[in-house]
């Protein structure tokens, strides 16, 4: 789980931390303890710290203890360890309520972190061994889900794992700064959390903890009748295998459910859930529409359901395979044979669950990865855990945001709903995700596919209103593309500032789940700076006061706050000294450079290349050359970066990229002529485009291997923001046509979401003054919602509305201002370049 389900708990329009939710479950009673004078307390969004003050400085990594506990059982357990760790000046944390514990351990979780109730620090090894027994003994009846990641002590909730108990970082294969540990050598390297148990190489097991390893792995698959041949699927509730029957050489699927583990709304794990499912698949028997069911088995304390292999593919991948709007050479044929497939396919869909209707099942959990397509022509419903009886007119605990009926639908309502988001949702994918926020915008998305797909006009109607209930029309606001660009501006404008919460140090507007980061709430991705930055830039004004909550705050960050232009100070000080206060900007930029910068990745976001950049606005020449030639030296030749982006690898593009440095090497040449600087930029675009691969349509895009990316972040619309500024300075025909390739994408009619990294408006801004980013602006009204008498948009996954520049409304209003502002706006160090180099007479030119 990424956390953006975790911070929809606490407000239904937008994400925010529990720190501000009114849930009276949303801390454990036991932290109105009063704590003895000499210790330490901190909270944060996720967890509560315990330390003592006067005791001497843990070590920086080691063996640390987790506690696991079921809901039932974490109130009992956190009381024990506290009545333990406090005496003895041991140091703990734990998960803050309720809220928090069943979210990190529901079915969409973390599997690395999943079970981690609480966590204890012992000095040693000695101390390790003496907690672990006598914890042993003190929380022998509390159970709880397995820590995949840790060897478990005994048969109870307790776990051991080596890692880090200091905060540090270092830079990991791909470039990224993550936590780290020292390895025997005395180097940071990456503290690896993942779903497996590992020793790390320079360090050995505890010697009283290898019967416990020994123990762990006597648990194998050798005796069973099935041989796992792939994994199909993980999620925190268990794994779903492709295997082979031994008796009869059947392909089978078999799906695991831990104990304890995978949560749902009504607080059944995964265990619960498959014994469901189990009697559902024996009520459903002999229905063409289901798996068969072949058997059932318990291996140590995990679950195993055997169901019929149905060799099909997901209608969710077969519609991001057909999909005719993502490609740049769609046709109305295209839409039209699309709409053709797409009914039929539906009407197949409907058929199954009619089936199950007729058997007195409720599917409960209709969405496209649940329907399975096969070759012969069979649709098959996969995944019961949620399903309900007819009978008993309830609702599912779990479902897909994008088809989870409201709460006055129940039983056949439930599927009817979900069908009916189906419907739709072919046609606008992922699109009713947002109608939790607004759901009278379902009558705007049936007017759009209408004007776009050649769909019957009741087919629409029909649709529309079993989503839309009684909601009634959507309200009035003005839409890109049919609206004034003045009236746009004022409208998103008013939506900004209606949502600001001056009176917290945390955030202004409300944004992405990582302004709950250090600093987030102040930067320019997810922070005041970047809205105020986008506010200023298109005309919409000044705003005296939000600056002073920023000018206030920033000279003050929080441990852990980034230094880079769009993930801490330097963005900061960017923005700042826009809007006049140069002498804020440059203080700021002081502490930056006081801290450790040059050890930083090359990337855009949040390393050198954005620093050395806003270090060269700045004048401040020299630090920046250095900026460069850090990541020159970084830099390596093209083939030195894999064909792929991301995963292992490091990533492409304009913020994670070499593209970023690439900037700074054209900046750095306009202001010293140095051609050199120019053969660097050239190298760090060609590793980019070494990236890339071409789409069906021609146009090329970065590639992940697995799918191909088109977006400003790290796709190929922000290398080609780059390149065009290259091309201004050195022609060159084999990258000419790789910019006329890369901006292709550009012709697509659908993107997921509308943000500024990783939706439509950054292809809008990357692509500023072209004429085929003009559809795009009227396109941007598939996401449109109001607020706050005003415009806004949904952030990234679309499930809360967003403010902030790289996921929401201020990134989406620059966007558009880049095209019809009265003075067009270009994204930070990328406006025209100039015919020569600048020189270093006038470096705030740049």
């Amino acid at each position: 789980m990424d956390q953006h389900e975790l911070y929809c708990l606490a407000d239904p329009v937008f994400y925010d931390n529990l720190e501000h939710t009114d849930a009276a479950d949303a801390e454990f009673a036991i932290l109105g303890r009063t704590l003895p004078a000499n210790w330490f307390h901190e909270k944060t969004d996720t967890w509560c710290y315990f330390a003592p003050t006067g005791a001497p400085p843990l070590p920086a990594q080691g063996w640390k203890i987790h506690v696991s506990a079921r809901v039932e059982d974490a109130e009992k357990a956190i009381e024990t360890v506290w009545d333990y760790c406090v005496p003895r000046g041991i140091a703990f944390k734990f998960l803050r309520g309720l809220a928090v514990l069943v979210m990190t351990n529901s079915k969409a979780a973390s599997r690395a972190s999943s079970g981690k109730l609480v966590t204890i620090y012992p000095r040693d090894e000695a101390q390790l061994e003496l907690v672990l027994k006598e914890l042993r003994e003190l929380l022998q009846d509390v159970r709880g889900p397995y820590i995949l990641s840790d060897l478990r002590y005994g048969e109870g909730p307790l776990y051991v794992r080596y890692g880090g108990f200091a905060e540090r970082h270092t830079l990991s294969g791909s470039g990224e700064r993550v936590l780290a540990v020292e390895d025997g050598g005395g180097r940071l390297v990456p503290d690896v959390r993942g779903s497996t148990f590992t020793v790390p190489p320079w360090t050995t097991l505890p010697e009283f903890l290898q019967p416990h390893l020994a123990a762990r792995n006597a648990v194998t698959t050798s005796e069973l009748p099935y041989r796992i041949e792939s994994v199909l699927h993980f999620s925190n509730g268990g794994g779903v295998y492709l295997g082979r029957d031994l008796r009869t050489q059947e392909q089978v699927v078999l799906k695991e459910a831990r104990p304890y583990a995978g949560l749902d709304a009504a607080g059944r794990d995964a265990v619960a859930r498959l014994e469901h499912e189990r009697a559902i698949l024996e009520r459903l028997d002999g229905l063409a529409a289901v798996p068969a069911l072949r058997g059932h088995f318990v291996l140590g304390e995990h679950h195993f359901l055997v169901q019929e292999f149905v060799d099909g593919v997901a209608l969710q991948r077969r519609l991001v395979h057909r999909f005719p709007l993502t490609r740049a050479t769609c046709t109305e044929r295209d839409l039209a044979e699309y709409t053709d497939w797409a009914l039929e396919t539906l009407e197949q869909v409907g058929r199954a669950v009619a089936a199950l209707h007729e058997r007195g099942v409720v599917f409960g959990d209709l969405h496209p990865d649940n329907i399975l397509l096969t070759e012969s022509g069979r649709v098959v419903l996969i995944d019961y855990e949620v399903a309900t009886l007819l009978a008993d007119d309830t609702r599912p605990a779990l479902g897909h945001p994008a088809f989870a009926a409201p709460e006055d639908r129940r039983g056949a309502g439930v599927d009817e709903y979900a069908l009916a988001c189906l419907r739709l949702g072919l046609f606008a994918p992922q699109c009713t995700i947002m109608l939790p926020l607004h759901r009278p915008k379902v009558v705007q998305l049936g007017r759009l596919v209408a004007e776009t797909f050649p769909v019957p006009p009741a087919y629409l109607d029909e649709t529309v209103g079993i989503i839309a209930g009684d909601a009634g029309e959507p309200a009035p606001m003005p839409l890109p593309g049919s609206a004034p660009w003045p009236e746009l501006r004022d409208a998103m404008c008013r939506a900004i500032l209606a949502s600001a919460t001056p009176q917290r140090d945390d955030r202004l507007f409300p944004g992405d789940v990582t302004q709950f980061r250090p600093g987030g709430g102040l930067n320019m991705a997810t922070g005041a700076a970047g809205v105020l930055y986008a506010l200023h830039a298109t005309g919409a004004g000044r705003f005296p006061e939000h600056e002073e909550w920023l000018r206030k705050r920033a000279p003050h960050p929080v441990p852990g706050s980034g230094l880079g232009l769009y993930d801490g100070l330097h963005g900061i000080a960017y923005v700042l000294d826009l809007l006049g206060h140069r002498q804020d900007a440059h203080d700021l930029v002081e502490i930056a450079m006081r801290e450790n910068w040059e050890r930083l990745e090359s990337a855009l976001h949040s390393g050198l290349s954005g620093i050395g950049l806003n270090l060269l606005r700045l004048g401040r020449t020299d630090e920046a050359l250095r900026a460069a030639g850090i990541c020159a030296d970084r830099l390596g030749d093209v083939g030195d970066v894999p064909e792929t982006s991301g995963g292992e690898h490091p990533r492409a593009g304009l913020l994670y990229g070499s593209s970023g440095p690439a900037l700074l090497f054209l900046h750095a040449y306009e202001h010293t002529g140095d051609t050199a600087l120019l053969d660097l930029a050239e190298r760090a675009l060609r590793q980019d485009l070494r990236r890339c691969a071409h789409a069906v349509d021609g146009s090329l895009q970065v590639n992940q291997g697995w799918r191909l990316l088109p977006y400003l972040d790290e796709g190929s619309v922000g290398i080609a923001a780059v390149l065009a500024r290259y091309l201004a300075h050195r022609h060159d025909d084999e990258l000419a046509a790789a910019l006329a390739e890369l901006k292709l994408v550009a012709r697509s009619g659908f993107f997921v979401q509308p943000g500024m990294f990783t939706g439509r408006a950054g292809i809008i801004a990357a692509l500023a003054g072209d004429p085929v980013i003009e559809p795009h602006i009227k396109s941007l009204s598939w996401h449109a919602l109001p607020y706050g008498e005003g415009l806004a948009f949904p952030g990234d996954q679309l499930l809360r509305l967003s403010m902030d520049f790289s996921t929401g409304t201020a990134g989406v209003l620059f966007a558009i201002g880049t095209a019809q502002g009265e003075r067009p706006c270009r994204l930070p160090f990328l406006e025209a370049a100039p015919e020569r180099p600048l020189g270093t007479e006038s470096p705030k030119e740049v």
